[in-house]
């Protein structure tokens, strides 16, 4: 009897034991970085036959061809001669990938701290022809997302090129949250009538002329492609903190950071001159331009920084001065684009928004693709390509706005 009175209290003694435990903990992102030696990475490109999508991440258009960043792992090519049925028909590997650009058939892409150059005239035999090594500074996406703990492990030779993220239930008093990593990333020391793409919103390459613009958190890094195959690297302008995006209008550049808005003449391309800036509150911020106005998306939460997430609208119809002419409220923007009369907001997973906007200061919702996530968009001469998750989506405008031309899944 003592026994199986003994046995009941050590069974209710654990039981209440476990229940009090619960509070105790609380799930969480944990990532962890994947390191590759910078030798291993150079030799790992490889052009390869259609592959299943990863994580969405940049889009570009070029003639017939839609080209679409897998996060830190490559490119997808896909052929979109019929918009209504676009077909995957080769992967770049490209370890450290996430911005592109193309002129007369040459494809830059970013691997890491280099610039990797791929002949794409053939999309059934594309092939690399040249990399300039470590042109840009050593800068690592960090992970953005709420309650994440970074664990690095004891094997740390090489340098990051990814993160491996999985969830995880850990004791509240042992967790040491990466807050204080805000800034998006973890620093280190160490011709002209070619035909050039598109790309969308949240670009951090641009190709004007003969000149490859791209930016790095803190600077324009300026690059000649008259000799397309061959690019020379030629010199960097610092341009700021938290850069994030670069947009070209005209002979401006217009640079999205986390802290606001930066403009650049590029009359003389090869040093671009501060003209003037927009400041606004911490945020992730994209920027398209329009002839008179800028349309920044501000997004809020996790390392965004803003407690509100918004569209601003700037006049700059003087150059030297933008100033805010209209704000409003959004749930959580990331890419935009604008076509005519129309302005265009990929809202997260509140999705895609299409508004007319005639009268800036009363801006008119007509179409709302509700239950997608929508993350950046192209607007095309006759058609609208927008990326999200995992998901190629292509639209077709309207006299009252867009309608779905396809779906495409990237899987």
């Amino acid at each position: 009897m003592k026994t199986k009175l003994l046995l009941t209290l050590t069974i209710l003694f654990f039981t209440l034991q476990s229940c009090d435990n619960k509070d105790d903990y609380v799930l969480v992102n944990v990532a962890k970085p994947m390191f590759m030696t910078k030798e291993a990475l150079r030799s790992s490109v490889e052009i390869t036959h259609p592959q299943p999508i990863v994580k969405s991440g940049k889009i570009y258009a070029y003639k017939n061809l839609i080209l679409v960043n897998d996060l830190a792992k490559g490119i997808h090519i896909i052929d979109n001669e019929d918009p209504h049925n676009p077909n995957k028909v080769a992967f770049i590997k490209l370890i450290a990938n996430n911005d592109m650009e193309i002129k007369g058939d040459f494809l830059y892409a970013d691997s890491f701290t280099d610039l990797v150059v791929f002949d794409i005239s053939d999309i059934h035999n594309i092939k690399k022809v040249s990399r300039l090594k470590d042109v840009f500074p050593v800068f690592i996406p960090f992970p953005s997302m709420d309650n994440l703990v970074v664990e690095y492990g004891e094997n740390t030779e090489g340098v990051i090129v990814n993160w491996d993220i999985s969830q995880e239930l850990r004791r509240i008093e042992d967790i040491n949250y990466n807050s204080e990593l805000t800034d998006g990333g973890i620093r280190f020391t160490a011709s002209a009538d070619a035909t050039t793409g598109q790309g969308g919103s949240l670009a951090r390459f641009k190709i004007v002329n003969e000149y490859l613009y791209a930016v790095d958190s803190h600077n324009i890094n300026i690059f000649n492609i008259e000799k397309l195959e061959s690019p020379q690297q030629l010199n960097y302008i610092s341009a700021g903190f938290d850069i994030e995006t670069i947009f070209n209008r005209g002979s401006y550049l217009f640079l999205g950071s986390m802290r606001g808005m930066y403009i650049y003449d590029i009359e003389s391309p090869v040093s671009p001159q501060f003209i003037s800036e927009f400041q606004h509150g911490t945020a992730c911020d994209p920027v398209v331009v329009d002839d008179d106005y800028a349309y920044i998306t501000l997004r809020a939460g996790n390392r965004c920084g803003a407690l509100d997430s918004s569209l601003q609208i700037v006049d700059i119809t003087n150059i030297y001065k933008p100033t805010l002419a209209k704000s409003y409220e959004m749930d959580n923007p990331y890419g935009l684009g604008v076509n005519g009369n129309l302005l265009f907001i990929c809202d997260g997973n509140s999705g895609l928004k299409v508004y007319d906007k005639t009268n800036i200061d009363n801006l008119q919702l007509i179409n709302h693709f509700r239950d997608i996530n929508t993350y950046d968009v192209i607007p095309m001469e006759n058609h609208l390509l927008m990326i999200g998750e995992k998901v190629l989506y292509q639209y077709t405008y309207t006299d009252g706005g867009i309608s779905l031309l396809s779906q495409f899944s990237l899987d």
